[in-house]
């Protein structure tokens, strides 16, 4: 399900350049520049405050930059040249943090709303069938459908907001912060159904998170947020080659270490 505008399928998943965000005086990116390329999963990071959140907003189309250009799978969305995001925006789904579920909604009714804003007139029993796949497909059980959000614990909620997310097939998941709040096991979990889900589908994925299993886990890429820009994209090894002091603390204090030794035992299993 999935509008067929697609400008040219060999350029990157997303292109920002020159990205100025402010509030008030303060600037929370001046001049950051930032390129995920087509079917990576791509971590970002940075210390708080640094506007993870804020950037996803931006490209999403939920925070007005005062500066900068924003491609998305072909499509410029902000600046004089801007095309109608219509066409784009049934291309991409988000999972905010916490899932963001509507709360007087079954799981099943969550997954149809964006459903039912770009196809409105899709027949109600074949919407329903599409929402009972997805929440399938986010690992839930199917008697799931039918519950509110109040019935769901925190990765339950997680996962509806997944299914959510892919209710309209897209190319390019957004994921804010998915494994805050789970337990290492449920952690787990989710890194390997979002891979699974990026292997199968085709997705790329961009992923805000904290969680450095995560990055070592599921991640292809890494960008690094500080000083109001992106200063450094590539993978863990070749961040941490570039000395930056915030990104070898991160990756190299205790938790970086544990991280890395239990990625390592991983692949050596």
């Amino acid at each position: 399900m999935r509008v067929n505008d697609h400008p040219d399928d060999s350029l990157p998943a997303i292109v920002v350049e020159g990205l100025v965000n402010r509030f008030g005086d303060f600037a929370i990116h001046d001049g950051l520049d930032l390129t995920v390329q087509r079917g990576e999963i791509l971590g970002v990071v940075g210390g708080s405050g640094t506007g993870k959140s804020v950037l996803m907003r931006s490209i999403i189309g939920l925070q007005t930059p005062a500066e900068g250009r924003i491609s998305v799978l072909g499509h410029n969305l902000i600046g004089e040249d801007a095309e109608s995001d219509l066409a784009v925006r049934s291309r991409w789904g988000v999972l905010f943090q916490g899932g963001a579920l509507f709360s007087t909604l079954t799981v099943a009714e969550n997954v149809e709303v964006p459903i039912k804003q770009f196809y409105p007139d899709l027949d109600p029993a074949f919407r329903a069938e599409i929402a009972r796949y997805k929440v399938i497909l986010s690992g839930l059980p199917e008697n799931a459908v039918m519950k509110y959000p109040s019935e769901l614990s925190g990765g339950m909620k997680k996962r509806a907001g997944l299914a959510r997310a892919l209710a309209l097939d897209p190319d390019l998941l957004f994921l804010d912060e998915p494994t805050a709040g789970l337990d290492p096991i449920g952690a787990a979990k989710f890194d390997r159904l979002t891979r699974e889900l990026k292997e199968t589908l085709g997705l790329t994925v961009f992923l805000i998170t904290h969680d450095l299993d995560t990055l070592y886990e599921i991640c292809d890429r890494v960008a690094v947020l500080a000083d109001k820009k992106v200063i450094a994209v590539g993978t863990i090894p070749e961040l941490i080659a570039t000395g930056h002091p915030w990104i070898e603390e991160y990756f190299n204090g205790p938790r970086g270490r544990a991280a890395h030794a239990s990625n390592v035992r991983d692949v050596q299993a």
